[in-house]
């Protein structure tokens, strides 16, 4: 089979294909023929060994596991002996996590990993980053910020594949929601359903006062110090982008404000708390709550260029790898 690997950290060029034997799925593992799978910013920021902390766990010197990707989606081929959950013939969609390896045509995964049938409405398209954006979206909106009905939520980055699924998720809550992107996304957020976009090219929302009871930037691209004073009195920053100011803030500041600074690695909790997330996200996928957005796709065989485009910090959206109906 083609798999993509990096045997170094750098530019997108660093990606190569290679081809490996296909996996053979242990007594409770299943074989997942992929369909598709999701080049994320995460995907881009482990290849480039960034922030530099990281590499503590991914290698000093470079990558330890030199397999990349972690989204997927596509059909059961082959199951374990042990295997009750699913059978040859599901759609399948979920998360490879710390193993990586689903930038791959097969890959394969325990029946207890992150893994769940595709909704019959979706395509394994929109079903592979599911376990990205939209899930870490549920645990930071609902278990970090507690998000309720009629709060007002500010979402840095609306445009982003974090940030379209926040957006709709957050009406789907109840709350009034407010997106900032750059001018060519403004009607686009507007369109996923935030009540106010601001264009950060020609306002910054950090110069507003106590407006929001939420700011969750799901680019780094801000920090709780630069949006405190956006903030209610009992507000909250979120942000699934760990950089040193925001671990600082949580480690010693959250004890003597009001107003919290929060972070969590989602796709380090353990399954046993990420499956009910994932459970609650694909019930408001049925109820309409959330649309997937791809902004472009990329053959396997390109999957340099699609690191190079997510590398440009303006895609709209999800990019996605096809691997084809072979």
């Amino acid at each position: 089979m083609k798999a993509a690997i990096y045997n170094a950290y750098g530019p997108a060029n660093v990606v190569k294909l290679v081809n490996k034997p296909i996996p053979q799925p242990k007594s409770d593992e299943v074989l997942v023929r992929l369909r598709a799978s999701a080049v994320t910013a995460a995907d881009s920021m482990i290849r480039r060994g960034e922030p530099r902390f990281g590499r503590l766990f991914l290698g000093l010197r470079g990558p330890k596991v030199t397999a990349m990707g972690t989204q997927f989606a596509g059909e059961v081929i082959e199951i374990g002996n042990a295997v009750s959950s699913f059978a040859v013939g599901d759609r399948v969609f979920g998360e490879t996590g710390l193993s990586f390896g689903a930038h791959a045509e097969y890959v394969c995964i325990s029946q207890q990993g992150l893994i769940a049938h595709i909704p019959e409405a979706m395509t394994f398209e929109e079903a592979a980053p599911l376990c990205d954006g939209p899930l870490t979206d549920m645990n930071f909106l609902i278990n970090l910020a507690g998000l309720k009905p009629g709060q007002h939520i500010l979402i840095n980055g609306a445009a982003g594949s974090l940030g379209t699924a926040a957006v709709q998720l957050a009406k789907g809550q109840g709350a009034k929601v407010t997106g900032v992107c750059s001018t060519r996304n403004v009607a686009f957020v507007k369109s996923l359903g935030a009540d106010e976009v601001i264009n950060y090219i020609k306002a910054d929302f950090t110069k507003q006062l106590a407006t929001y009871d939420i700011v969750y930037d799901t680019v780094g691209k801000s920090s709780f110090a630069a949006s405190k004073h956006a903030l209610k009195p009992q507000g909250i920053y979120i942000s699934p982008v760990l950089a040193v100011n925001l671990l600082g803030r949580m480690m010693f500041g959250n004890l003597f404000s009001r107003k919290k600074a929060k972070f969590s690695a989602t796709g380090m909790m353990p399954i046993s708390q990420q499956m009910p997330l994932l459970r609650d996200l694909l019930d408001r996928i049925t109820k309409g709550h959330l649309k997937m957005v791809i902004d472009r796709r990329f053959s396997l065989e390109r999957i340099a260029e699609a690191h190079a485009f997510v590398d440009t910090g303006h895609k709209r959206g999800n990019v996605i790898l096809e691997m084809g109906q072979a």
